[in-house]
């Protein structure tokens, strides 16, 4: 990982769409900063698409499309996307599995949840968990004390023995039935709705990717342009891509410092 600083002005300055992760990359201990919206706020002014991609549930992202400074945003770890059209006032979500398979899967997600509150003490189900559609959350540190490690890893193996695609970020464990992930609707989201080929390098490094967490990995490692902010380190020697350029602040305030970089004259 380089330092922010060596990412040159010349690829900053070509890039259109800024992607980012929101828990401890935009929040800062739980907490979305002015700081962290100000710079939202003045991507999004400069003319450049911002899109946040979190696994926060889709309820979150009901609320985060109609009112931040964004212009859509990729939730469950790509299971959906979402947008407000300003223009009709209209909410719109793009999913990626018919009702009725959602529907299966709840059935599924609620046998591998008893299993885990049965067999791994400390643990919890992520108190936004109502507001899912796509997957289960297991909270590991945000409202429970910090598991180990290797508590968590033992969640993650239940996951996968069950069949689920899981995904360790800075505050849960996400599982789900599936192949998709952040990347993946992210591609799909720039074919839909801007005709973008996210295929093609060159449109690639007109992308910039902030993230902190192992569950960013696909995103770090597909974009030439990937930043962690300072606290991806907590992650360090688990990340099996890591970001191509750190920041020097962590968290929300790494995220600004991005946007001072990506804006500067």
């Amino acid at each position: 990982m380089q330092a922010l600083n060596q990412l040159p002005r010349a690829l900053a300055k070509e890039v259109r769409t800024v992607f980012t992760d929101i828990d401890d990359t935009l929040t800062t201990d739980g907490k979305l900063s002015a700081q962290a919206y100000e710079a939202l706020e003045s991507l999004q002014r400069s003319g450049l698409r911002v899109i946040p991609v979190t696994g926060r549930p889709a309820g979150w992202c009901d609320h985060i499309a109609r009112m931040w400074p964004v212009d859509g945003v990729i939730g469950e770890n790509g299971a959906l996307y979402m947008w407000h059209d300003s223009g009709t006032g209209k909410l719109h979500t793009r999913h990626l599995l018919e009702e009725s398979i959602r529907r299966e899967n709840t059935v599924r997600l609620a046998a591998v949840r008893d299993k885990i509150l049965r067999d791994v003490p400390g643990c919890a189900v992520a108190s936004d968990q109502f507001c899912r559609q796509y997957d289960l959350a297991i909270d590991f540190c945000e409202d429970v004390s910090p598991l180990e490690l290797d508590v968590i890893d033992c969640i993650v193996r239940i996951m996968e023995d069950a069949g689920m695609t899981a995904k360790i970020s800075s505050i849960h464990v996400n599982g789900w039935f599936g192949d998709y992930d952040k990347l993946s609707m992210a591609r799909l989201m720039m074919q839909e709705r801007y005709d973008i080929d996210l295929d093609d390098e060159a449109e690639r490094r007109r992308c910039v990717f902030a993230g902190d967490s192992p569950n960013d990995a696909p995103m770090f490692a597909y974009f030439p342009l990937s930043v962690g902010v300072a606290n991806v380190l907590n992650f360090a020697g688990r990340l099996p891509h890591p970001p191509r350029f750190i920041t020097h602040q962590p968290s929300g305030a790494g995220f600004a410092e991005l946007t001072q970089h990506l804006l500067e004259p």
